[in-house]
């Protein structure tokens, strides 16, 4: 199998130096952060909570998702040498499918432990306990694994005869299922059944579990009490809200002729931007992050 032509930006020439400076500090500081906040929560016995320990293996997460996609969009907007070889597409098809599945599934996760911090107060020790957290983590890596090796698998059997240009900055299932020359049908049917599944689905279930919690703290009749508990969600609906809003924008986006261009720029949101994001949305205004950090930094002085 030839080479593949991945011509991201390709339309962007004049500001190809803006656009690999962009990439390369996104990239750094998501990479960073993204360590920094694992670390800090395993060092930390007071983070070692059914929260934080989601926002670990999320921060893990992140870190795939953005090095199967960024270093090679790096690689060309520096050299401007666009290939990419049959195997690096499927591979990088993979690993980022894996992480942005399993990126929604530890949402969702972290989704349930605020439902229950909230709304089940009392139980939250019962029900959050350590073996149920680590099932849960678990679940989300295998059933995300298995997932993207399914798509892998049948992405990889397609015939690429027409063009092997992609009009996308990375190898992802609907462009080369789009980009194929076999007969796709069968196969966009599954994906639409996979979207359902790994996107729709947690997406009701995280929708429908903040219904209740915002119903549960409208409940509260003490203001201070209130404020507590809703900040304690705050994080995690920003970083739901950054995840899901460019993929919401996305779908939802009528057609034009600059479609392409417009969609490739709208996916490094959420591709590049969240991620980077992430770490700063947990620990510029939680209290026990910032705390963690200070001891941390005050161990290593000593």
């Amino acid at each position: 199998m030839t080479d593949f032509y991945i011509l991201g930006f390709s339309n962007f020439k004049t500001e190809q130096i803006l656009l690999t400076v962009g990439i390369m500090i996104m990239y750094s500081l998501t990479i960073v952060g993204n360590l920094v906040i694992s670390m800090v929560i395993s060092l930390v016995p007071n983070l070692h909570t059914p929260m934080y320990f989601f926002l670990c293996n999320l921060s893990v997460v992140d870190v795939i998702y953005v090095s199967s996609s960024l270093p090679k969009l790096l690689s060309i907007t520096i050299t401007q040498d666009n290939r990419i070889s049959f195997a690096g597409c499927i591979s990088q098809l993979y690993f980022f499918t894996f992480s942005a599945v399993c990126d929604i599934f530890v949402l969702t996760s972290m989704a349930g432990d605020r439902y229950v911090a909230i709304c089940r107060p009392l139980q939250y020790t019962l029900i959050m306990n350590r073996t149920v957290c680590g099932t849960m983590s678990v679940l989300c890596w295998i059933f995300s694994a298995g997932n993207s090796l399914l798509m892998t698998l049948l992405t990889s059997g397609l015939d690429f005869c027409k063009s092997r240009e992609i009009s996308h900055f990375l190898c992802d299932v609907k462009t080369m299922t789009a980009l194929s020359s076999s007969d796709t049908t069968s196969r966009e049917i599954f994906i639409l059944i996979e979207d359902i599944i790994v996107g729709f689905v947690p997406f009701s279930l995280t929708v429908a579990s903040y219904v209740r919690i915002i119903s549960t703290i409208l409940k509260i009749h003490s203001s201070e009490t209130r404020l507590k508990a809703f900040s304690s969600c705050t994080s995690h609906l920003t970083a739901v809200i950054l995840f899901y809003g460019p993929i919401l924008i996305l779908n939802m986006k009528p057609e034009s002729e600059h479609s392409k261009e417009q969609d490739n720029l709208i996916s490094l949101l959420y591709v590049a931007v969240v991620p980077m994001l992430n770490p700063f949305v947990y620990s510029l205004r939680n209290k026990d992050v910032l705390d963690a950090v200070r001891k941390l930094r005050g161990m290593c002085h000593d």
